[in-house]
């Protein structure tokens, strides 16, 4: 579902730079980027944290945070780990769910998949503190 969330923010920032070269309206960039780039650092999360989930290869989980990055490739993406089960599988919220390897990450997962309510509060202050940080830095490109 993020996936086509992703792919629709894409829809919404070319129109706005449609509108921006065409139009001369600065503020549908502003209004459709923000709304993209938040939607990007959600997907990436999620593609981050269902990769670790699902024991994805690291490079599957970096290729899925790249796909984002090339406009409406995050739908055949999701449609490729679909057909290859790679979305299959519960949630690792018991301990018994991945092997006491001392792994941090394995052990945060546990820790926050156990305690769902503040897994999403995290991910939602953490992307949007970051998403506030990378608006303070400047859109990408500079400033026009």
């Amino acid at each position: 579902m993020l996936a086509i969330a992703e792919a629709i923010t894409w829809t919404v920032l070319i129109t706005a730079l449609i509108m921006r070269a065409t139009l001369g309206l600065d503020w549908a960039v502003l209004v459709g980027g923000s709304i993209h780039g938040f939607v990007f650092l959600a997907y990436a999360f999620t593609a981050a944290l269902v990769g670790v989930n699902q024991r994805w290869p690291f490079g599957l989980i970096v290729l899925g945070v790249a796909f984002a990055i090339v406009p409406y490739a995050t739908i055949p993406f999701e449609v490729w780990l679909l057909r290859r089960d790679k979305l299959d599988g519960p949630w690792r919220r018991e301990a018994t769910d991945h092997p006491a390897d001392g792994n941090v990450i394995n052990r945060m997962l546990h820790w926050f998949l156990a305690r769902p309510l503040l897994l999403t509060v995290a991910a939602v202050l953490g992307i949007a503190a970051l998403f506030v940080v990378l608006l303070l830095i400047g859109p990408p490109g500079g400033r026009d």
